[in-house]
């Protein structure tokens, strides 16, 4: 479950800030927050690296603003929206630069399906000889690509795929057999998009003679429906929606060959109740690889395929007692010497890379010892150097490092503490560097290959200036130790003007759920939070077990059980933090969106005599509605485990709400479904329970839309400040 939007759009917002003069120690309002954005931080918008490796790009306002790796300097505007054969409403959300850079693939009027899915106009410019061509007149596209030569480009729509060909400017279909809510070629349906976090189930060939695709077939997969107003009649929008223990769509995959108009389906084995998370070309000639994960989630194999023949062989083979590391782009990484590939694996107990031959043989590790790895930042083949991050300073903490393939030659890029990450120019002469911590905001700068400073590309020097002027508390990290000895990250804001003779009123923020983390040495805790500081109410965040930072163990503690250890853990955090004394234990709340919201609602049932108040926006209340994908990796079937879904769901333990209690979801919510609200109001209606409900008509998980998240927040800050 990707709920990590939901929290971006719940806490964080990025446009232009605003600067005061005044004296120190303003009061925040609300407008300073959310029509001011006196606190809003700063990044660097669509910054890509150039492909020649001296330049990088930054989109703004329309425009593609080109600037030098080596002096940081502006050098040319690279394209702006007038420059277009053909006018068109909308603004470039996303680019792609040909391999040689010397066209651009712009994405124009972005059309949002699902969560990383979206339709689009799609426009090639040629920066030589500037002239653009539109690419399709019979409606808007998905998942537009430039082949790697950069002759072609490959698109979805209507669920089948297409190939366009600049030199001829024409278009050729691939797929025939697409149908809403029956066949798609070329995309993932809507759980595989959601849970194995990709949109995009096409991949061109090195050579561009071939395109490797997904085929799946949701037929037999159930439907689900919602209700969408603002028409005399309201319409039903249905789409397949796989609930645990539930049917899953049928997925192959083939190779479509463009020269000779050949379609190769791959083998990828007899058993069709099974996932294919990831397929990736190699580097030699007509070899797909493809990863298949068995429905426990617990045995990954890596396929070697021959696009020929569809002929494969298992070269891997990744197993756990619990469950495998949820696959991504970079689980498998493919050299260019056509030798060798790198893999991420937890065998040892925690994340690490291995080097591996092409016939599946372990060289050894590159990275090993009591820490995760973070991210795969890169390799630097030329040098023999891979870059990546990882938490081996500190759970709380991501370091930069750079290593040689055989383990050694292990070398620290960043040397501030606190959260870094870096983006490599492609010839790895480069390098743009994030930074921050817990009194920090992002400190973006420019960096050469041996890391001298360049340039500053963001210092969010505003935002460290609002900061001051309003008296803005800073966070403190701090760890609390469990009754059972486990011991939980967590971080604290104390309010405006803090005295350790106070009494004051605690709201706990909760996410929890698997593989995730919040407390983190980094800026910020969500803007809204400062309201309530200056409210005179603490902000405490606590991860509980089961998420990320801490290796396997911690991490795969909460299998089959969902729920129960995490709630347990907030618990005794908030009598813990309720001891303090500064701290009035009768006046804490907890909330939460997401698996927050689930947690909020488990902590305001289970958690009764210990939260006054609690706020669950968005939540799961009975995994038997979530996905099969997501709930299955944590708590198998409902079939086999339904103990484990039955006991920790508040729908069972509505009779036990004692305090205020607001639930929230948006009516068009695709992912968690407005039915787990529905069902627990009903549950606690059948108790007699008071409590209040606020759902927003035609919105979907994050709750942003047309100005309903400002609404929301003002919905919560009222709610905090009359009952807590």
């Amino acid at each position: 479950m990707n709920f990590k939007k939901l929290l971006v759009c719940l806490l964080f917002v990025l446009p232009a800030i605003q600067t005061w003069s005044q004296g120190e120690d303003q009061e925040i309002t609300f407008d300073d927050i959310y029509k001011k954005r006196v606190f809003s931080e700063r990044g660097v918008r669509g910054l890509r690296s150039m492909n020649d490796g001296n330049h990088y790009t930054v989109s703004s306002g329309g425009m593609i603003h080109k600037y030098s790796y080596r002096t940081g300097e502006f050098i040319d505007v690279l394209f702006s929206m007038d420059l277009l054969d053909s006018p068109t409403s909308g603004n470039i959300s996303g680019y792609e630069l040909t391999q040689d850079d010397s066209k651009i693939l712009l994405t124009i009027g972005r059309e949002r399906i699902y969560r990383h899915s979206y339709r689009a106009n799609y426009y090639v410019y040629d920066l030589k000889d500037k002239s653009s061509i539109f690419l399709s007149g019979n409606g808007k596209q998905q998942l537009g690509t430039f082949s790697p030569d950069g002759s072609k480009v490959a698109f979805v729509r209507g669920n089948n795929l297409f190939v366009f060909d600049l030199e001829t400017k024409s278009e050729q279909q691939l797929t025939f057999d697409g149908e809403h809510n029956s066949i798609i070629n070329g995309a993932p349906d809507w759980v595989y998009e959601e849970e194995f976090a990709f949109s995009q189930g096409f991949e061109w060939s090195p050579h561009s003679r071939m395109i490797a695709y997904y085929r799946t077939d949701e037929t037999r997969v159930r439907q689900f429906s919602m209700t969408t107003y603002g028409e005399l009649y309201p319409e039903s929008y249905s789409f397949k929606y796989p609930k645990a223990g539930e049917q899953n769509s049928i997925v192959s995959i083939h190779v479509y060959n463009l020269e000779d108009g050949k379609d190769v389906e791959m083998d990828i084995g007899d058993e069709t109740d099974q996932y294919i998370p990831r397929i990736k070309w190699t580097n030699r000639s007509g070899k797909l690889s493809i990863m298949r994960l068995n429905r426990l989630q617990n045995k990954l194999d890596l396929l070697m395929a021959d696009a020929a023949t569809g002929e494969s062989k298992v070269v891997l083979t990744d197993e756990n007692e619990y469950f495998v590391k949820e696959p991504s782009d970079d689980l498998v990484v493919y050299l260019e010497d056509d030798q060798h590939f790198l893999f991420r694996s937890e065998k040892s107990g925690f994340l690490h890379f291995y080097l591996f031959d092409m016939e599946g043989n372990e060289i050894g590790p590159i990275t090993q010892g009591d820490w995760d790895v973070i991210d795969y930042l890169g390799i630097d083949e030329k040098r023999g150097i891979m870059y990546y991050t990882s938490y081996e300073e500190s759970s709380l903490r991501s370091t930069v490092y750079g290593i040689k393939l055989d383990g050694t030659g292990k070398k620290k890029i960043s040397e501030t503490s606190g959260w870094n990450t870096a983006e490599f120019s492609k010839t790895f002469e480069y390098y743009i560097h994030t930074h921050s911590s817990a009194t920090t905001p992002r400190y973006i700068t420019l960096h050469n290959a041996k890391g001298k400073q360049i340039s500053v590309l963001e210092d969010n020097a505003r935002l460290k200036e609002n900061a001051k002027i309003f008296g803005l508390p800073q966070k403190e990290l701090f760890t609390i130790a469990t009754s059972e000895g486990v011991e939980l990250n967590a971080y604290m804001y104390k309010p405006k003007n803090f005295t350790e003779h106070g009494e004051y009123p605690l709201v706990m923020f909760v996410y929890g759920g698997p593989e995730s983390q919040n407390v983190q040495d980094k800026w910020g805790t969500g803007t809204w939070h400062y309201l309530l500081l200056e409210k005179g109410y603490m902000v405490v965040c606590v991860d509980n077990r089961g998420t990320d930072g801490k290796g396997a163990a911690f991490r795969k503690s909460t299998y089959m059980q969902l729920g129960k250890l995490e709630v347990a853990d907030q618990i005794e955090a908030a009598k813990y933090l309720g001891s303090l004394p500064y701290i009035d234990a009768s006046r804490i709340g907890i909330w939460g969106g997401s698996y927050g919201g689930y947690m909020s609602s488990l902590c305001m049932t289970k958690g009764a005599d210990v939260f006054k108040l609690g706020i669950a926006i968005s939540s799961v209340t009975n995994w038997r509605y979530y996905d099969t994908i997501y709930t299955e990796r944590f708590m198998r079937t409902p079939q086999e485990n339904p103990d484990g879904y039955d006991h920790n769901s508040p729908v069972y333990y509505a009779d036990r709400l004692k305090g205020k209690f607001m639930l929230i979801h948006g009516m068009a919510d695709d992912n968690v479904h407005f039915q787990n609200s529905v069902d627990f109001a009903e549950a606690l209606i059948q108790a007699g329970k008071k409590f209040e409900m606020m759902f927003y008509p035609d919105q979907s998980h994050g709750i942003y839309k047309r100005g309903a998240g400002t609404h929301l927040r003002s919905k919560m800050t009222d709610f905090v400040l009359e009952n807590l």
